[in-house]
This record gives structure tokens, sequence and C-alpha cells, in this order.
């Protein structure tokens, strides 16, 4: 039925093609690399493999789009944040249609350079200092920032003609293919560590991951239905309305949302204080710098920030993207009401007491399937672990969205 409909079987092309040429620029090095030690520099390193989730594994190889969509991320980040303290950016976002959500994402496009030239540059110099990238003058180690920066721009650019010509989260699925590319390495690492002792550990692995992927397909199926009763109306002999039905409210409105935003601003920081620990020589400051870092690095303190960040972007998205006031006033103007509840500001309140509610359970699930994966790592010992729970939520909930936008498309089409 996907490949009978040509105009279907056309977006599916489209997202392969961008996908293969997304994995063709990740595989392109930036010059100056020195092999030996770049392998040393990403051996165990958490913070390097969570940071090469988001460059779609283009980090490991310090590929012309090392930086990958990481940067457009921090941006749109900043932007939501930005409609929770403007009016003027909700309005744009929420009110004013197309035209403001196109306006929207120009100012977050503009925004992703600078903060692009900024992780680049703090990338480079660790890079640099690291012995990493050797024998490099001034104008190489401009040309290389602007290689990696064109290749943020570029992959931010291919993951919107996704979003648009093809099917699906542009961004998302740039993030999914990347992680799903480095599974043929990381199964090779397991095999060759692979230990008949270590036969039970891989049981109870196993079914950690069957349990991860039942309870993110479960929770992102799982929705409250608010009964809703359409009033009846008398058109001359006509009579209409009358009709009850239920408005869906999702456990989990955010969808893996909340999962990149907080890895990505748990790295942002890291990656500075990384850089500024090995670029400032002042014994004071570089000692704070250290310590910020190690704090940040910490197993705990990062799986308690993680698990903080999860459930208050869930939140914050749920915030940003279902509007009580809104849905109240349609209600209300469709001639629309919940039993025992008065429209207007009631309804309003209701909703908002309701999403509460159902967002609580949404929200502690993302935040402690985020930090499972660190607690397995520290029960099993498996680095690899680390990054797989992490990428497997991300995997799942785009897996889904797909397979829900491909359902959708062939639905609209019969119709």
């Amino acid at each position: 039925m996907v490949f009978q409909d040509k105009g279907l079987r056309n977006r599916l092309l489209f997202v392969l093609g961008a996908l293969l040429i997304s994995r063709l620029l990740a595989a392109i090095p930036i010059p100056g690399i020195d092999p030996a030690k770049l392998l040393t520099f990403f051996s165990g390193n958490d913070f390097l493999s969570f940071l090469n989730v988001f460059s779609g594994g283009g980090m490991s190889k310090l590929s012309i789009v090392m930086l990958g969509v990481g940067p457009y991320i921090t941006a749109s980040i900043i932007m939501q944040l930005l409609t929770m303290m403007s009016s003027k950016i909700k309005n744009m976002y929420q009110e004013e249609g197309e035209i403001g959500r196109r306006k929207f994402t120009q100012i977050s496009r503009a925004l992703t350079v600078p903060i692009a030239l900024v992780q680049g540059f703090a990338f480079l110099k660790l890079l640099e200092n690291s012995a990493v990238i050797t024998h490099i003058s001034s104008l190489d180690f401009f040309i290389n920032l602007m290689i990696i920066v064109g290749g943020a721009m570029l992959m931010m650019w291919i993951g919107e003609l996704m979003t648009e010509f093809g099917i699906g989260n542009g961004t998302s699925l740039l993030i999914f293919a990347g992680i799903v590319a480095r599974l043929p390495t990381t199964i090779t690492q397991m095999s060759l560590s692979f230990s008949i002792d270590q036969i039970p550990m891989y049981i109870i692995l196993l079914a950690v991951f069957l349990a991860v992927i039942y309870g993110v397909v479960f929770i992102s199926e799982a929705e409250r239905p608010v009964p809703v009763t359409y009033a009846k109306r008398i058109t001359g002999s006509k009579v209409s309305g009358g009709v009850s039905t239920y408005l869906p409210l999702r456990l989990n409105q955010a969808g893996v949302i909340p999962i990149i935003f907080g890895m990505s601003i748990l790295l942002f920081p890291q990656m500075i204080f990384k850089f500024l620990s090995t670029a400032v020589a002042s014994g004071t400051w570089r000692s704070i710098f250290l310590s910020l870092n190690d704090f940040l690095t910490n197993p705990w303190a990062h799986g308690i920030l993680y698990f903080v960040l999860v459930v208050l972007f869930t939140y914050f998205y749920t915030a940003v993207t279902f509007d009580p006031d809104q849905i109240s006033k349609n209600l209300q103007q469709g001639g629309a009401f919940i039993p025992g509840v008065r429209p207007g500001a009631s309804t309003s309140e209701y909703l908002a007491k309701v999403l509460t509610r159902i967002t609580l359970v949404g929200a502690l699930f993302l935040g402690v399937i985020a930090v499972l994966p660190l607690i397995v790592q520290s029960a099993s010992g498996l680095s690899s672990i680390a990054v797989g729970g992490t990428a497997l939520l991300i995997v799942v909930s785009v897996v889904i969205d797909l397979i829900k936008k491909i359902q959708a498309q062939i639905t609209m089409r019969e119709y």
C-alpha cells in the first residue's frame, strides 16, 4: 500500500536519499587529524558519546558535519524558552498562523549560526589542546571552523527539507539515522568482549531492552479521554448537535523532544567548561572550570540533572504546544462543553488540571527511562549501554511517529 501510492513513495525515497547524503557527509573528515590520538580521545568518554548522538555519528570521525543538528536544536530550545518570557514571540508562534511560524523558524535559523560558531570554536580548541588536531596554522583553524559551521547549517537545511518534502520530523530522523548507523560497531564491540560468564547479564539487559520498548510504545499511545458534548441546535425543522464525543489528552504530549532538549542543555555547558579548563592557564580559574566539568560529568550529578531537565522540559513543551485557554475557547465557539464543567474559564482550569496530572506520569516515565541506562551501566559495567538506552528511546519514538504519519498520509489519500 505504501509503495503503490506515488506521492507517499516519492516522499519516502526523498527521506532515504537525504539520509544517504547525511551519512556520506558524516564520513568526510576535516584536515589535520591524528587518527590514533582521535581513537584514544573518544575511548570511554561518555560525554563525547552523547555528543556523537546529535552529530549523527560525525563527531567520532571529526567529519565536516561533526556538530550535526546540535546547534539548531539549541537554537530551537532558546526560542521555545523565549515564548514563555515574551508575549510577542508567543503570539508569533501560536496565534499568527503559518506566517508567524515561518518568522519563528527564520529567527531559529539565524540563531543557529552564532551557536555553531561558539560550539565549533570550543570543540576545535579542545581537540587542538589535546593534540588530536596537529600542525595547523591560524588560517587552517579558521577554515576548519567555517567548514564545520557550514556543515551544521547544511545538516539543518537537510533536516528541514526532509520535514517539508519527506515524511516525519527531519531533525529527529537525522539523529535516528546516526544511532542506527552505529549499531553494527556497537554489536561488534560487544561480541569481541563477550564472555560466557556474562550470559545472565546479557539476558537481563535483553529483558530491560524489551521492557523499555514496551513502555515507550505504551506511554506514547496512552491517552486520557475527556468527554465532550455538543449542545442541540434547532434550525427551522432540523435538530443538530446533541452528539457526545471525547477530547483525547495524551500522557506524553511532548514525545521524544524532552530527551533531546535535556541532553542538549547538559552537553553545551560541559563542552564550554571542558574547553575553558584546557584553554585557561591561570591556576585558580583552571581549577574552578575543572571542578565544574567534573561535577557535570559525575555519573550521579549527571543522572540527577538529566532526570530533572527531562521532567521540566516535558511540562514546558506540553505548555507550549497545548493551550487550555485556546481549547476552551474553541469548544465554546463550537457549542461544545464538558459535562459538569462550565464553559470558558472553568473549562480551561479543568483541562489544565487534568493535563498537569497526566503529564506527571509521562514526565516521570521519560525521566526514569533517561537515567535508567546510567543505572544499568553501573550495574553491568558495559559502557556502550550508557548511550544505548537513550538512543533506544529516541529510535522507538521516531519509528512510532513515522508509522503514524505514514498511516495518516494513507488515510488522507483514501478519503
